[in-house]
């Protein structure tokens, strides 16, 4: 089973994004293992801290460079995305010459209660991804209005439609992991 180093964008107790994350973790039962990243505990990003990093933060880079793949699931903050997922990404790709990240197959999923869900910070992310080394899945996009009721209390997505549209993404992002995962590259490198 692969694991997905997951960095869900809201701290909120509720968060929908959260309640989605869980959502997905539950249909993608028995073929992959989600390891949900502390985003509140790491410091704000400060160069000099590398000097004695915090465990946190190497807690973080271990269990980054451990998993097969990355998902960020992320609400949408003022059109963009939140702070909090680039205090990650950037913790992760320092110090300088040592960026956990790099080659990491990633999906980024999101849902908000607006029409357009989170498409606009999405799109913002999408241009910063590459810059960390990602391999980023383009398709299916999933910028999911949410609903009252779309999630129920076991994470189980109620509306047989967004049900089935969320299992083709979890199909779809577990053949882009074996395709770009580290252990494809391992037998590339083997030929």
């Amino acid at each position: 089973m692969k694991t997905v180093a997951v960095l869900v964008g809201s701290l909120a107790h509720n968060s929908i994004n959260r309640q989605l994350a869980k959502s997905v973790e539950k249909l993608a039962s028995g073929r992959l293992h989600f390891d949900y990243i502390d985003l509140g505990a790491l410091p704000h990003y400060n160069n000099d801290l590398w000097e004695n990093p915090p465990a946190v933060v190497l807690d973080l880079k271990t269990k980054v460079e451990a998993a097969d793949a990355v998902l960020i699931v992320m609400p949408e903050v003022n059109r963009s995305f939140p702070a909090i997922i680039k205090n990650t990404l950037d913790w992760a790709s320092r110090p300088y010459g040592d960026n956990s990240w790099t080659g990491k197959p990633l999906g980024l999923i999101g849902t908000s209660p607006s029409p357009v869900g989170t498409a606009a910070g999405q799109n913002q992310m999408r241009a910063t991804l590459p810059l960390y080394g990602f391999v980023v899945m383009g398709q299916p996009e999933v910028y999911l209005q949410f609903k009252p009721g779309l999630i129920d209390e076991d994470h189980e997505v109620t509306d047989d439609l967004t049900r089935a549209f969320l299992a083709g993404y979890v199909d779809k992002f577990v053949a882009w992991i074996d395709k770009h995962g580290k252990r494809a590259a391992q037998i590339a490198a083997a030929e």
